[in-house]
């Protein structure tokens, strides 16, 4: 299930102040407004693809909170118009945190305009201590609840100028069921579409492996840039 906040006047609004000033440190967004007790996290700068198609790629980028804490909020900066950001959330009620969210988020990002200047989005979480997140609704005894059946097995690495692969697999109990990867880079202000643009990766699926070849140009040398891949995997036969 994805939830899908909008993203409008207020976000944009944040965003431009951010840049204007320079900033881009946790709780610059709005991830824990509301919160009593809230821990911010920021993410990096996440590249989203592009394609004029009907049929836009998306990317996907997981995003965790301390131990012991659980997402309580979410927001996102854009680097420019035309992002869809969302983020993944489980069934059960009440929509809550522990209930609808975890220890990490999972962002969805997917450009919608047809003026691509290098697109990228920067998630934040608000993470809050976890504190058993409360009960699911009962169901009959002949119907299965929505539970957890797929597991995230998540490797960041950085990228460096010159060529590497990067590979996440499965567990040896588990099947492997989707497969994932993206580039994102950690600096304050969004990345320009030079930098954007030195950074490029093939995946591939082996088995329970998913593997990304990885090349770096000489841009990234003082940049830090990251790859991360994610293995989608079953845990219920």
């Amino acid at each position: 299930m994805r939830i899908f906040p909008r993203v409008g006047a207020g976000l944009l609004v944040t965003a431009v102040a951010v840049l204007a000033l320079g900033t881009g440190s946790a709780g610059a967004a709005r991830e824990c407004e509301g919160l009593q007790v809230c821990v911010p996290i920021a993410g990096p700068w996440v590249v989203v693809p592009t394609a004029s198609s009907a049929r836009r790629p998306e990317v996907q980028f997981h995003l965790s909170c301390p131990r012991n804490y659980v997402v309580g909020g979410t927001d996102a900066e854009l680097s420019q118009r035309g992002i869809d950001v969302g983020f993944l959330g489980r069934l059960g009620s009440p929509v809550n945190p522990g209930i609808t969210t975890a220890r990490a988020a999972v962002f969805v990002g997917t450009f919608t305009g047809s003026n691509a200047r290098g697109p990228t989005f920067r998630p934040y979480v608000g993470c809050i201590p976890a504190s058993g997140g409360g009960g699911r609704v009962p169901t009959a005894a002949n119907v299965v609840r929505p539970g957890e059946p797929a597991a995230r097995r998540v490797r960041t690495v950085r990228v460096r100028p010159g060529s590497t692969t990067v590979t996440a697999r499965c567990n040896a109990n588990e099947r492997l069921v989707g497969a994932y990867h993206a580039f994102a880079f950690s600096m304050r202000r969004p990345p320009s579409a030079s930098l954007v643009a030195s950074v490029s990766g093939s995946r591939s699926v082996s088995g329970s492996r998913v593997v990304v070849r990885v090349r770096g140009d000489a841009e990234l040398q003082d940049v830090r840039a990251v790859v991360q891949v994610q293995a989608v995997c079953a845990r219920v036969r």
